[in-house]
């Protein structure tokens, strides 16, 4: 059955970030996708697409890669929010300002869109750690400060410590581990969460809710998943690598989701978490 195609003006909504720098609300990750010559030509690809989000961290191994994917594309860097993550091991402040350094050379930027800190482990201290942060940003090599992987009282205390806003969460977030708890979260304490492994590690495919709410719309079990995302008000970066799976994925915003569809997506909710390293948080619901 074909899918639905998206029509070449048709784009992704946007949420203002720090400084009114829009962040648009669909984009492309890079996660395990450590092949040079591949990465490169999925970022091209998918900024040659429409794709205005790319998303890669200093863990991946690829932040070389996607800088050669921006730079090959016909697409202006101003354009293009660009996010990465400093990883456990560069977390002191020292660490923080030298491996940043590092990625923006890498990445073949003067500024970074948003920065992360990947996870509440490792070397993170919440005032030191975003003490550096926040310096970062206040000399505008980094627009927005964010954080990765974290729980709401983490993030209470990341605003304690520091005056630059704290703009995002990345956390994984899926049809099967939905993180109601962190999405009212993020409402009441305006905070914007970004889903990483929307497609719960393609596990969406062959799901039969999902299936059949698909051959409703005309669409992919990958497309809907992200279509529920969408609706949700959240921001999601899937990963992909091939023209067809990165072209699938952009389609997903012609997708429109009723009530009903919503309701059946919400009964799949079963807690289960794709990534959850030993380092991960002890308290993750």
């Amino acid at each position: 059955m074909e899918k639905r195609r998206m029509s070449d003006t048709q784009l992704p909504g946007e949420v203002q970030a720090t400084n009114g720098i829009p962040m648009p609300m669909f984009g492309l990750g890079t996660w395990e996708n450590d092949d040079h010559e591949r990465c490169t030509e999925s970022v091209l690809t998918a900024l040659e697409m429409g794709y205005r989000h790319i998303d890669t961290a200093q863990i991946y191994r690829n932040e070389d890669a996607v800088g050669d994917g921006i730079a090959a594309a016909d697409v202006d860097r101003d354009d293009i929010f660009l996010a990465t993550k400093v990883w456990n091991s560069e977390l002191s402040p020292d660490g923080v300002h030298s491996s940043t350094r590092e990625s923006l050379d890498r990445l073949g930027t003067d500024y970074l869109d948003l920065l992360y800190v990947h996870w509440p482990a490792g070397d993170y201290d919440p005032k030191a750690t975003l003490g550096a942060f926040e310096e970062l940003y206040q000399e505008g090599v980094i627009r927005s400060v964010g954080v990765s992987n974290f729980e709401p009282h983490h993030v209470d205390r990341a605003r304690e410590v520091i005056d630059a806003p704290i703009f995002a969460n990345q956390v994984e977030l899926h049809p099967f581990l939905q993180q109601k708890h962190l999405r009212e979260y993020a409402v009441e304490t305006d905070l914007d969460l970004v889903a990483y492994s929307p497609l719960a590690r393609g596990e969406v495919v062959g799901d039969p809710t999902l299936s059949d709410i698909a051959e409703k719309h005309d669409a992919s079990e990958p497309q809907v998943a992200l279509a529920w995302l969408r609706e949700l008000g959240l921001t999601a970066i899937p990963k992909a690598t091939s023209e067809a799976h990165i072209r699938d994925n952009w389609d997903s915003l012609q997708v429109d989701l009723d009530a009903e569809d919503m309701d059946r997506i919400e009964g799949l909710d079963r807690g289960d978490r794709k990534v959850h390293p030993d380092f991960g948080p002890d308290d993750w619901v």
